[in-house]
């Protein structure tokens, strides 16, 4: 696992910052909206939010007195692949699984079972 995708974990862990994560997936909001909608001030979703951007989750963009907030996908793209190791586990074991079940299958055949 990366640093970064250490960081990606740490700041979206926090259940604050998850829920904007979860809310930025609709697309890019304002900071007082996202506020708002997290029924939250502003001074602490503007922390949170500067959080997930150290962590590279997140940018942010002026427009006129507002910062507009979205996703960066990028950020994903290494926890992706870690995540994706342990697919490949999963698949692995799964067809041991499905070896197995058709072991006991056949030997139940022999048996006339």
């Amino acid at each position: 696992m990366t640093v970064a995708t250490i960081e990606v974990l740490r700041a979206i862990a926090e259940p604050s910052r998850h829920a904007i994560v979860e809310l930025l997936r609709e697309g890019a909001r304002p900071v007082g909206e996202i506020a708002t909608a997290l029924d939250i001030r502003q001074p602490h979703a503007s922390r949170h939010l500067r959080i997930l951007a150290e962590a590279g989750v997140v940018s942010a963009r002026s427009a006129a007195q507002s910062r507009i907030y979205r996703l960066e996908p990028a950020a994903f793209d290494s926890l992706e692949q870690w995540l994706g190791t342990f697919a490949e586990i999963w698949t692995d074991r799964a067809d041991r699984l499905e070896t197995y079940l058709e072991q006991v299958a056949e030997e139940d055949e022999e048996q006339g079972r």
